[in-house]
């Protein structure tokens, strides 16, 4: 058993394996040929943009769809064709779907009605999972009487107090504004580390993404994309798609020249074949590519530096003229435009001192060889 789950006195965790699922709606693919395992007790995401399959794919773990192809075992034991509520999940909706006529104790305790759990033990239990959530002394209150945070806890305590074995969560804090949002992913992850529940949740935010799962998969046009931790994706992106997807990212065209020492050499090219500027990046990072090669160059936001425009050129040095600076608080975003039109994106946390930081100004971008990262350019259409 679980250690969380047995501290907390909950079930087990279940493993969730998906193999070859397969869902069409009318000519379009929704999902196609997804195949993973989702480990007991594991914070799982499903990421990607909007029509990527990944709502559809919590649907049919949760047995509210039907796969056209493919199995779905909880533990090893098929549950496909099972229907929901003999699956043992608890599951929150991007709408919470309370009932309005119902208070926040009946909203919560409606699962273990259903269940026809004794009175003493449904009160207690529904205390229990009020209190987990933080809303002691709430328990009278209407859904139109509480905020869109505490709809949210309402939601969230209903899907625990069965106390499930599963809880699928169907991008839960977009209807949230900004700061609750940070607020609620903090109590997200604490809650579910508490309970030890295999947790699975679907979100087009990266940055909601990054901070809470344990694994990520990025789904894109019906089909896995990279499966990996939120650091193996962010710092080894499989592809553009992954790159731009996961936290944005500058990308340039160019070509391996060749390498020395430990770097393999790319020259930048405007787009026909004139070269504007050299890179070295790390050879022992990017053993896959040769003299020839095609490549985009992906460089973050942050790698890049931004340092006076004085000095010879060199590899590493990429010039240009501030585009835009804006002032964020804890970081500088600015953009930098190249001499043939590209621009960059820049985002530092300790702004130069000895350059002015204005709109036009010619500055410089520097950027360390391991900070390079090469990927094969996007197939053409």
């Amino acid at each position: 058993m679980n250690v969380t789950a047995a501290r907390t006195g909950g079930p087990s965790p279940l493993e969730v394996e998906l193999r070859d699922l397969h869902r069409r709606f009318g000519d379009t693919a929704a999902v196609r040929d997804l195949t993973l395992t989702i480990g007991p007790g594991e914070f799982f995401t499903f990421l990607g943009p909007s029509g990527c399959g990944k709502t559809t794919t919590l649907r049919m773990i949760a047995g509210l769809l039907l796969p056209d192809a493919g199995e779905i075992l909880f533990d090893g034991r098929p549950v496909t064709t099972t229907p929901p509520w003999r699956r043992d999940i608890g599951m929150v909706f991007q709408n919470y779907a309370l009932w309005p006529h119902m208070t926040v104790f009946e909203n919560v305790g409606f699962g273990l009605v259903e269940r026809r759990v004794p009175r003493d033990e449904l009160r207690r239990r529904v205390d229990d999972a009020l209190r987990l959530v933080g809303l002691e002394g709430l328990e009278h209150r209407l859904p139109s009487q509480l905020s869109g945070g505490q709809q949210q806890r309402v939601a969230l305590a209903r899907a625990i107090v069965v106390r499930p074995r599963l809880l699928l969560l169907d991008e839960p804090l977009s209807n949230l504004d900004a700061r609750l949002r940070v607020q609620m992913r903090a109590e997200l992850v604490t809650l579910q580390r508490h309970l030890g529940i295999t947790t699975i949740y679907v979100t087009h935010d990266q940055e909601e993404a990054l901070m809470l799962s344990t694994r990520i998969a990025v789904l894109h046009q019906g089909r896995l994309v990279q499966l990996g931790t939120p650091r193996d994706l962010y710092e080894h992106p499989a592809d553009v798609f992954v790159a731009d997807f996961l936290g944005g990212a500058n990308f340039l065209p160019g070509t391996v020249r060749g390498r020395t020492g430990d770097a393999l050499v790319v020259a930048l090219d405007a787009g026909n074949g004139v070269a504007t500027a050299e890179l070295h990046a790390s050879a022992s990072r990017h053993t896959e590519f040769e003299a020839g090669d095609r490549v985009t160059v992906c460089v973050r936001p942050e790698a890049l530096e931004l340092v006076p425009d004085r000095g010879p050129a060199g590899p590493n040095l990429l010039r240009g003229r501030l585009r835009l600076v804006n002032y964020l608080g804890a970081v500088m975003s600015s953009e930098v435009e190249l001499p043939e039109g590209r621009v960059l994106r820049v985002q530092v946390v300790r702004p130069p001192t000895d350059m002015p930081l204005v709109e036009g100004a010619p500055v410089a971008l520097r950027v360390a060889p391991e900070a390079v990262l090469l990927l094969r350019p996007p197939a053409s259409p």
